[in-house]
């Protein structure tokens, strides 16, 4: 008897249409980005071919002709980019530099978040955290004016505060020594803001009964800091990171070409990354082949190496990895 009812529950209930109102409505709402990342992610991709071809411009032709038209030249383009002198320097200076970057990336965001979040002012906090958001929108091109003004041999601040205590003028464009420092320190100047943002509304998600009840039971404001926000705070953290290392064979290049006012002789070995070579290469007679050989390189690095990371978090914890 059972039986029969739940088959005739089946038979007269309503089905389920496989599109609703509400589909259609997030549809249209989607899909402007799903055209725009067609348009300007997905179709120039077609364009990699460029790197397996010895591309030569035919004239009075367009851009489909020649392709299909240029000497087909396999891995050649690649070897040229990995058997290059610079090959070795370029990759030890991303890489190293990245490294810095994402450690610093973390350690001090955090810190700066989980203070500003200690701050009883709302006022104070929120001027903080304006001063510190600031340079995230300024380009690379101004703030390289503004640290050629520090920086000029002959009349820059930095010069004079030498001068001052009695040392030598010091040509910064011309001393490599020193722009590691410069480097790292302009970075995190510039992008510590925006992440301590997203660290910081982290923060203000977490319910404030758990603070409550470790002050009850006499905990510090370090005890709570370690107990409750640093692991409250790890999914967020490990998600930066896994997509940070996603970008480890990638540079900043306003900060590496601007900041070094076009990175002179004298600073190429501690200013050269893989995306200013790009740049030099296509200013000189290499082939575009070869500069599409070493994008296409980096992008592949980078697949694998987001992939990999993942891969070791999810070991570690399921729970915090994005894939």
């Amino acid at each position: 008897m059972k039986q029969t009812v739940k088959t005739d529950k089946f038979k007269t209930g309503k089905k389920r249409s496989w599109w609703t109102q509400d589909d259609t409505e997030l549809t249209l709402l989607g899909l402007p980005a799903a055209i725009w990342y067609a348009v300007f992610c997905y179709l120039p991709m077609f364009g990699l071919i460029i790197a397996f071809k010895n591309y030569r411009i035919t004239a009075g032709k367009g851009f489909l002709y020649n392709l299909f038209h240029s000497k087909w030249v396999g891995f050649d383009n690649f070897k040229f980019f990995l058997e290059s002198n610079t090959f070795n320097m370029l990759l030890r200076n991303t890489i190293l530099y990245n490294v810095v970057f994402i450690v610093l990336g973390i350690v001090i965001p955090v810190t700066l978040a989980i203070l500003i979040s200690q701050l009883y002012n709302s006022k104070l906090s929120k001027t903080y955290q304006t001063m510190m958001f600031f340079p995230h929108f300024i380009s690379w091109v101004v703030v390289s004016y503004f640290v050629f003004a520090f920086l000029n041999p002959d009349k820059g601040l930095m010069n004079i505060i030498v001068n001052f205590f009695g040392g030598e003028k010091i040509l910064w464009y011309s001393e490599p020594k020193y722009w590691p420092y410069i480097l790292i320190l302009m970075q995190v100047w510039k992008t510590v803001g925006y992440s301590m943002v997203v660290y910081l509304a982290s923060i203000t998600g977490i319910d404030p009964s758990l603070y409550e009840a470790a002050l009850l039971d006499g905990a510090s404001k370090w005890q709570q800091a370690k107990y409750i926000t640093l692991p409250l705070l790890k999914p967020i953290m490990v998600m930066m990171f896994i997509l940070s290392v996603g970008r480890i064979f990638y540079s900043d290049f306003g900060l590496f070409y601007q900041l070094t006012q076009g990175i002179p002789n004298s600073l190429s070995n501690v200013a050269s990354t893989f995306d200013t070579f790009v740049y030099m290469a296509l200013q000189s007679n290499v082939s575009i082949g070869k500069t599409a050989a070493a994008g296409l390189f980096q992008s592949v690095c980078c697949c694998v190496t987001i992939l990999v990371a993942n891969f070791i978090v999810s070991k570690i914890d399921e729970d915090s990895a994005i894939i």
